[in-house]
């Protein structure tokens, strides 16, 4: 790339503005499928789930998550002769988090044949980005082929009366220097959750102010039981608390007023309460879009206008959170591989194959997304929730068990707790979604989706034998009491006939 950005215009197949997770697998898909690719980034190559997100995040909470492992076994409960040590936490963040620095992420972009142009990229007409570099140099970049937007998103900030001198954004929380005394959590989705799970076992002494509750999305013994975990480490939770305003003393002390009047006193306040669009100012509005919204996609992910058809002649494709599909940085990743066999595909006069499953579908958007929430206890879920099967149409029955009541799970932890819930669609006598809360409940959670992606019927499931003893036996204990309730369900519909 050209030091005098001023003076440069470049042509490649693809543009990609955006060089985080989905960015950089978009521009490797195009690269791997025979065309050129150049990526623009105006902050760090890597984007939020490597520096602010995604590993920073897991690197604060594993450690608690190991020592309370250990707590839980006699004979490594004894070994264990002191606390967490905070400072060695923040230093392996740190590590996760490559010290902010993104030059390991930058010699992958090379050594892929990807050019890299730092700045902000803006749209100036069809297939044509103005990317302007910090010193004010411009390069006008033109694509032959498509421009893909995968900037991603931010933290979604209220309007809120002293907010802005007063409030955390998931990135200062993640990246913080040290662990606040005191921490008010404004949100109860994931990263709320998450964050007051890692700073309580930091030392903080944390309040959660969930207006709508506690991941509010997943099934609601979820919330419950990380409600219930939290609380048991000093945590404080306030269910349907609301903040009308936020003020920041002389002394730094930052006060939280409630629509009850009620008022908590914290040290740092975090604000968790969703995502924004990064789509503000990079240029939708030359190409008939309005700036600073949600892009609307149809299954190729190309860009739709207002009347649903794709802009221009479909030349504009969006991959990633700013499309809102499924905002998970491995759904992204998952779209930014189909949308460049998508692109390379059209390229070539080539037809798509988007039919259901198909090689460049994305019928995973929408059947079985898998997501992890790494509280106390974890959560995983794939697929839909009893009550989104239900909305959807689907005649389902619903399985439950105390995951704490399977031998593997009475090995892996003395007093382990936890619950599963399966899903099945009767009609089709297949899984549809999967929960599982407890401890390291992650790792149960490819095989339910690998059942709900496979659409495995729950006939041939019998035959997937779980090894004994270990945790994964919650499978033969689901298909079990599914099986025992539906005869139980038939002989009382036959009874009732007779």
């Amino acid at each position: 790339m050209s030091t005098d950005m001023s003076t440069t215009r470049d042509t490649v197949d693809v543009i990609v503005i955006g060089a985080g997770p989905v960015g950089e697998n978009v521009a490797d898909r195009i690269v791997r499928n025979g065309l050129t690719a150049a990526i623009i980034e105006r902050e760090l190559v890597g984007g939020e789930c490597s520096y602010w997100a995604c590993m920073p995040t897991k690197a604060l909470l594993r450690s608690a998550s190991a020592l309370r492992a250990a707590q839980r076994l006699p004979g490594a409960r004894e070994a264990v002769t002191g606390g967490i040590d905070v400072a060695a936490v923040l230093r392996r963040r740190d590590g996760f988090a490559s010290n902010w620095s993104d030059d390991g992420q930058v010699s992958w972009l090379r050594s892929a044949g990807i050019p890299l142009y730092r700045g902000h990229g803006r749209l100036t007409g069809p297939r044509v980005v103005e990317v302007t570099d910090a010193g004010g140099g411009t390069v006008t970049l033109t694509a032959r082929h498509a421009v893909v937007i995968a900037t991603g998103s931010s933290a979604l900030l209220p309007n809120l009366p002293g907010r802005e001198a007063a409030a955390w954004s998931s990135r200062e929380a993640v990246s913080a220097a040290s662990v606040p005394r005191r921490l008010g959590i404004v949100g109860g989705g994931v990263v709320a959750s998450e964050m007051a799970t890692a700073f309580a076992a930091l030392g903080s002494t944390v309040t959660v102010l969930a207006r709508d509750g506690v991941l509010p999305t997943h099934e609601p013994f979820a919330g419950e039981q990380v409600v219930e975990a939290l609380r048991e480490a000093g945590v404080t939770v306030q269910l349907g608390a609301e903040v009308t305003e936020v003020h920041r003393d002389g002394q730094g002390e930052v006060s939280l007023t409630l629509a009850d009047g009620g008022v908590v006193v914290v040290d740092e306040v975090l604000v968790a309460i969703g995502r924004a669009p990064n789509t503000q100012d990079i240029g939708l509005d030359t190409v008939g879009l309005k700036p600073g919204s949600w892009l609307e996609v149809d299954g190729t992910l190309r860009v739709l206008d207002e009347s649903g058809s794709p802009v221009g002649d479909g030349w504009l494709y969006a991959a990633g959170d700013t499309n809102r599909r499924a905002m998970v940085t491995h759904q992204g990743k998952y779209q930014a591989r189909v949308v460049g066999d998508i692109i390379a595909a059209r390229a070539r006069g080539l037809d798509i194959d988007n039919r259901p499953w198909g090689r460049q579908a994305l019928t995973a958007d929408e059947r079985a997304v898998p997501q992890v929430v790494f509280t106390e206890p974890e959560v995983a879920a794939v697929g839909l929730t009893a009550s989104a099967a239900a909305a959807a149409g689907l005649r389902t029955h619903v399985i439950d068990y105390d995951l704490g009541a399977v031998a593997g799970s009475a090995l892996h932890a003395d007093g382990y707790r936890g619950r599963a819930r399966m899903v099945v669609d009767e009609d089709r006598g297949v899984v549809v979604g999967m929960t599982f809360v407890g401890q390291d409940v992650a790792e149960l959670l490819h095989a339910a989706t690998i059942a709900v992606a496979a659409e495995v019927p729950v006939d041939r499931l019998w035959h997937a034998v779980p090894a004994f003893p270990t945790v994964s036996e919650i499978w033969l204990r689901l298909l079990e009491t599914y099986e025992s309730q539906t005869r139980s369900r038939l002989g009382s519909q036959q009874a009732e006939a007779a």
